[in-house]
This record gives C-alpha cells, sequence and structure tokens, in this order.
C-alpha cells in the first residue's frame, strides 16, 4: 500500500526534533521516485559531516538538487511522478537573509514554485518562536521573518505536520499513517 501526499506538505519542528526523519518517511511511504532539494551550506566540518551525514540516511535513492539561494528553479526541473522534500526553508531563509536579499521578492518566487510544482512537495522548516528572544538585532529579524514565512507556508499547504520529540502531530489535514 502506498501514500497518496497531498500536493503541498509543511513538516514543522525545534532543531533536532524529528522532523526530517518524519518527512523521509512520508517521501517514502509514497512509493513514488524521489527528489531532494537541499538548501543548506556547507561552511564547517560540522556541516559537511550532518550533510554527508543525511545522504548516508536517504540512501541513494534519491534525486538530489543543491539549491540554497533558487529551490523553485530545482522544482521546475522535477518530473510530475517524483514527490520531493525540500529541506529545509529554514536554511534557505538564513541564505537570504545573509546574501542581503530582497526576503518580499524571494519569498514570492518560493511560494509561487511550491505552488506550480509539477508534483507533491514535503517542506521541511523549523519552528524558532517558542524560545527567548533573541539578543541581537540580525537573530530578531531572523525570528521574525521565519515566523512570517512559516505561517505563510502553511496557509499554502494541505496538511501541516508538527514533530516533536520525534512524534508527528497534524495541525492541519489529516495525519498519514507511517511508521514513526
Amino acid at each position: 500500500m502506498t501514500l497518496k501526499l497531498p500536493k503541498l506538505t509543511m513538516v514543522i519542528g525545534g532543531a533536532a526534533s524529528g522532523k526530517s526523519v518524519y518527512a523521509e518517511k512520508l517521501i517514502i511511504a509514497s512509493g513514488q521516485p524521489r527528489s531532494y532539494i537541499a538548501t543548506a551550506q556547507a561552511f564547517d566540518d560540522e556541516m559537511r559531516d550532518k550533510v554527508v551525514k543525511h545522504k548516508a540516511q536517504r540512501g541513494a535513492d534519491w534525486d538530489t538538487y543543491e539549491a540554497p539561494f533558487k529551490p523553485w528553479g530545482a522544482l521546475k526541473k522535477i518530473d510530475a511522478n517524483h514527490v520531493t522534500l525540500l529541506d529545509c526553508a529554514t536554511l534557505w531563509l538564513s541564505n537570504m537573509l545573509l546574501n542581503e536579499a530582497d526576503l518580499n521578492t524571494e519569498k514570492v518566487q518560493l511560494l509561487n514554485g511550491l505552488k506550480t510544482a509539477k508534483g507533491p512537495v514535503v517542506i521541511v522548516t523549523n519552528e524558532v518562536g517558542q524560545g527567548v528572544v533573541p539578543d541581537n538585532k540580525l537573530a530578531r529579524q531572523f525570528r521574525q521573518a521565519q515566523g512570517e514565512l512559516n505561517q505563510e507556508l502553511a496557509s499554502i499547504c494541505d496538511l501541516v505536520v508538527l514533530v516533536t520529540a520525534g512524534l508527528p502531530l497534524a495541525l492541519k489535514g489529516q495525519l498519514p499513517q507511517v511508521k514513526t
């Protein structure tokens, strides 16, 4: 039995909450060919190790696209029969802020790219608004922008799943039954 995923799914949670693992399980349960859009940039050894670990965890049967700045370009290349994991919106937003991009223009591009994707897309993103108020301007700007992006992503998604301690909870839509 295969899982039919909605057009757009958002998986949100804190750092190391299990959100990426859960998103991967959703995609694997679909039984469809898999694509992965990576937004991370590996600037140090720790991040390079994390990328290697994530690739090994996924396995070789994923088409991978490195798209830290324009993931919508990668989405255009992916066939309709593929299900795509965009991991993650948070790192993409960090890339935009650090490059002093026009966030509104870039966000519109991202949202339009997701809406017009040919196949189902699962978007991983971090919940960053449940901690303390950051002590510097850039961190506060990031927290605000991430909260707004998450709200906009949730509004266009058919399914929104919060993952905490590896446990999924549907915030919008019906929680699919996958082995957790």
